[in-house]
């Protein structure tokens, strides 16, 4: 599960990864949690990752998908610098693993504001 610690993030980093298009046209659930012991979540320094170009949008090498995918073997959550949103960060967690580690605030349908899908001309 990846989650953006802000709603406006969240909605741009799945717009990167699917398109305005199906934030449109497909239904979606924007949902609002807390982490119940911070001191739970690892915190993931510029620093700590390897290559400085992760940082700059593109389409996820393999180096990064191995990077995130041993940081969640390591950990049931994670704060990562988003590569979307300069001074944004965003939460990564195995729902399974973290499970008793966040409690659900609130789900509700997420409607796209549609000028940021306007119609072809």
């Amino acid at each position: 599960m990846y989650a953006s610690i802000d709603p406006s993030t969240a909605i741009l980093e799945v717009a990167v990864h699917k398109g305005f298009r199906t934030l449109d046209t497909v239904r979606h659930v924007l949902t609002a949690f807390d982490i119940t012991d911070p001191s739970e979540i690892h915190v993931v320094e510029i620093d700590d990752i390897p290559n400085a170009n992760w940082l700059r949008p593109g389409i996820p090498s393999a180096g990064q998908q191995q990077f995130g995918d041993s940081l969640l073997a390591k950990h049931p959550l994670f704060l990562i610098p988003s590569t979307v949103s300069q001074h944004s960060w965003n939460v990564v967690f195995d729902p399974g693993r973290a499970a008793g580690l966040y409690t659900l605030r609130l789900q509700e349908d997420f409607a796209l504001d549609t000028r940021l899908h306007p119609p072809s001309r």
